[in-house]
C-alpha cells in the first residue's frame, strides 16, 4: 500500500516550526507527504531593515517554503493563494483577499478538491484555536475539517478503495503543561504572559487554559536535524528563538510532536506512536 499524508496549514513556516519532524520522518520512511499552504505569508513579521511590501514579503516567504519542503522531503506543495490575515485585531484581518475573510465553504471546497487528487489516508491540520488563536490557523482548521468530512463521505459513496480515502484526521497541538510553566516563570523575569511575542499580541495565559487531549506522540529524533534545516530556510521569520528565556524553556520542555485524533473519535486514554495505526490497506 502506498501511504499518503496531507498537512493542511496556514502559512509558510507552519510546516517547519510546527509538525516538521513528523513530516520529515514519514517522508524518510517512504510515505508520500503533501502540504496544502493556504496563504503566502504576505504580512509576516519581516525584519524592519528588509523594508519589503506585502507582495515582496509573500514572494520571499514562498521561496523559503519551497526550500523547507525540499529539506523535509515533501512530495508536493499546494498553495491556495489567499492573503495572510495577520494577527488577531490587525487591519489585515478584514482585507477582502484575506483567508480569514473567505467563506469557510469556499476554502473547504478547494481543500477537498486537492484531497480527491492526493488521496491521503491521514490528514493533519491546526487545532481548533490555531495553536495561539491566529485567525488564519483557525480558518484553515475549519476548512480542513469540513473538507475531510466532505471528501470522505463522497469517496465512500462512490465506493472508492479504502486505501484511497481519508481515514484519519489529526490536530497538531501541544501539551499545555509547558505553557503553564512559562506563564508562571515569565513574571519572575519581568515579562507579562498576556503580552507575549515581538508585538506583545499573544496571550499565553488564555491559551494555557484551553487544553486538547494528546492521542498521538511522534518521536522525530532521528530526523531532528532535518527539521532544523527546514526551519533555517525561513530566514525572514528569524525562526524560533534559540536564546534568552524562551530558548531555555524550549530546550527544557521540548519533546515529541503531539496530536489530537479528531477522526475516528478517540478516548482520552488512546496513545498512538504512528499516525497510520489502523489505516485500512484494502
Amino acid at each position: 500500500m502506498v501511504k499518503r499524508l496531507l498537512a493542511v496549514l496556514a502559512h509558510p513556516d507552519d510546516e517547519s516550526f510546527g509538525p516538521g519532524g513528523t513530516l520529515a520522518l514519514y517522508a524518510q520512511e517512504g510515505v508520500e507527504v503533501h502540504l496544502i499552504c493556504a496563504t503566502r505569508g504576505d504580512v509576516g513579521e519581516i525584519p524592519p531593515e528588509m523594508q519589503l511590501n506585502a507582495e515582496e514579503t509573500a514572494r520571499i516567504r514562498e521561496d523559503e517554503l519551497h526550500c523547507a519542503a525540499s529539506e523535509l522531503g515533501l512530495t508536493g506543495v499546494h498553495l491556495l493563494g489567499y492573503r495572510d490575515s495577520g494577527m488577531p485585531g490587525s487591519i489585515d484581518n478584514s482585507h477582502p483577499d484575506a483567508l480569514a475573510s473567505a467563506p469557510v465553504a469556499e476554502v473547504a471546497e478547494k481543500v477537498a478538491g486537492l484531497m480527491r487528487q492526493i488521496r491521503p489516508q491521514v490528514v493533519i491540520t491546526h487545532d481548533p484555536i490555531g495553536g495561539y488563536r491566529h485567525p488564519d490557523h483557525i480558518a484553515i482548521h475549519k476548512a480542513a475539517v469540513e473538507a475531510f468530512n466532505s471528501a470522505r463521505e463522497e469517496m465512500e459513496g462512490a465506493s472508492a478503495p479504502l486505501n484511497s480515502r481519508p481515514q484519519k484526521l489529526y490536530y497538531h497541538t501541544f501539551p499545555r503543561r509547558f505553557l503553564r510553566y512559562m506563564v508562571r516563570l515569565l513574571p519572575l523575569f519581568g515579562k507579562n504572559p498576556r503580552k507575549f511575542g515581538r508585538n506583545e499580541d499573544i496571550d499565553l495565559l488564555e491559551i494555557s487554559r484551553v487544553d486538547f487531549p494528546i492521542h498521538a506522540r511522534i518521536d522525530f529524533r532521528l530526523v531532528a536535524d532535518i527539521k532544523e534545516k527546514a526551519s533555517a530556510c525561513h530566514q525572514s521569520q528569524q525562526g524560533p528563538s534559540s536564546g534568552g528565556l524562551f530558548g531555555v524553556l524550549m530546550r527544557l520542555f521540548s519533546g515529541p510532536e503531539t496530536f489530537t485524533r479528531a477522526h475516528p473519535p478517540a478516548s482520552d486514554k488512546l496513545r498512538e506512536r504512528d499516525l497510520f495505526d489502523g489505516v485500512d490497506s484494502d
